[in-house]
């Protein structure tokens, strides 16, 4: 039986994350709270939840591995390489957590251990 590979986290998200969070974020928020939101996010400190338990405070479906970008980031799991924490948001008007970056990553390591614990930043 092959044994699961071991998830690997940098200890603190890339720099890049940030201005994918600010794309998607504007999507959804006016520009004064995105600015906000992402400079708080760039302060917050890394926690972490279940892969399972961000999946239900979002709300969003799990993406299957023949969607390329989670294929690539199985990849990098099987190959030992590191992830970046995931950006995460409270809407607590809508009840949810939005993924302000890292939902391809969150649907790899579901696809191997839906109990992973991932870094994240949250605010």
């Amino acid at each position: 039986m092959k044994n699961k590979p071991s998830i690997r986290w940098l200890a603190r998200p890339e720099a890049h994350d940030y201005p994918a969070a600010k794309s998607y974020l504007s999507l959804i928020y006016e520009e004064d709270e995105v600015r906000k939101l992402v400079r708080k996010l760039k302060r917050a400190p890394v926690t972490e939840f279940k892969a399972k338990d961000i999946f239900r405070a979002s709300g969003l479906p799990l993406l299957g591995i023949s969607n390329l970008r989670v294929e690539s980031d199985r990849k990098k799991i099987r190959d030992g390489k590191k992830l970046s924490p995931l950006l995460l948001v409270r809407d607590t008007r809508n009840g949810k957590v939005v993924i302000a970056d890292g939902y391809h990553r969150l649907c790899a390591v579901y696809g191997f251990a839906e109990d992973a614990l991932i870094p994240c930043r949250i605010v």
